[in-house]
């Protein structure tokens, strides 16, 4: 039976895929999840191995066994397509492109991408050279029905993405945005100084999002709790309630009807056997009040 039927809540968490990418479909089958984050090699490491048929094949008929989840997974972290350095910037849309390819290969629909970060060349710049880069990463993966989700960033040290503003630019800088899409994250939100633990901020921030982006190019959130104070530009997540951002405001974005059939993951600590205990909380401040 398709967990989904059960819980139609789409949440779940990004799971290892050590012993092989179907191991993160079976860990989230233990922990009932409707969702599934991945990464789809080795995130620090430059070298990729090559992704065979029969890998690509088990990956997709575990999911229809066992799920079907909804699928997402997050880019390498190594990769800055605003980097000045040429050679980096090459290197990260080289390996872009083969992320797409991998995540087109093993049919999950959406990949997570931290915009980048300009490296002291200033944010006009980086914003340009990520446009630029993600231009050709489209041009060079057309017809693949995968979504390039842009992550909002908490804007520790030169990172960008921490404002909406910045995300709308690259959408518009790019000449077909159609494969473009908006991660949020609520620890990066409140880090980069989105206060939405009130009512008004909630509403406000959120109308913000929808006029400078649009709410239809949601494609997923990151559920974490900030370990830093709002405003802080501290990329630190924690266990959900137990950080500054506290539970109401998650039980606010999970009973949102704008936000039904998003998908929603935890990115939390992974310890003592935590995930289970962040979702069981997320499914209770769920349930209707």
């Amino acid at each position: 039976m398709s967990h989904r039927a059960a819980h139609p809540l789409i949440l779940g968490a990004h799971l290892s895929i050590s012993g092989g990418l179907w191991r993160a479909l079976e860990r989230a089958a233990e922990l009932r999840c409707t969702a599934v984050q991945i990464f789809t090699h080795n995130q620090v490491q430059w070298r990729v191995p090559r992704l065979t048929n029969e890998v690509a094949e088990h990956f997709r008929s575990t999911n229809l066994a066992l799920g079907p989840f909804v699928l997402a997974a997050h880019a390498s972290y190594l990769l800055n397509l605003a980097s000045p350095n040429r050679a980096l910037r090459e290197r990260s849309i080289r390996a872009l492109v083969s992320e797409v390819k991998r995540c087109a290969a093993l049919r999950i629909p959406t990949l997570v991408l931290h915009p980048g970060a300009h490296m002291g060349a200033g944010e006009a710049h980086g914003l340009g050279r990520i446009a630029r880069a993600l231009e050709r990463v489209l041009r060079a993966t057309q017809g693949a029905r995968v979504f390039i989700a842009l992550e909002n960033t908490a804007g520790q040290g030169s990172g960008l993405g921490y404002r909406f503003e910045q995300i709308a630019a690259l959408f518009a800088g790019v000449s077909d945005p159609g494969r473009l899409r908006i991660c949020f994250d609520t620890a990066h939100a409140l880090a980069a100084g989105y206060d939405f633990r009130t009512r008004e901020g909630y509403t406000a921030m959120w109308d913000e999002i929808e006029r400078l982006i649009g709410l239809r190019n949601l494609a997923i959130f990151h559920l974490n709790d900030s370990l830093k104070v709002a405003g802080s530009r501290v990329d630190r997540h924690t266990h959900i309630g137990r950080g500054e951002i506290g539970r109401e405001p998650f039980a606010w974005i999970l009973a949102d009807p704008r936000f039904v059939a998003v998908p929603k993951v935890i990115e939390t600590p992974k310890e003592n056997e935590m995930d289970r205990k962040n979702l069981a909380l997320l499914r209770r401040l769920a349930r209707p009040r």
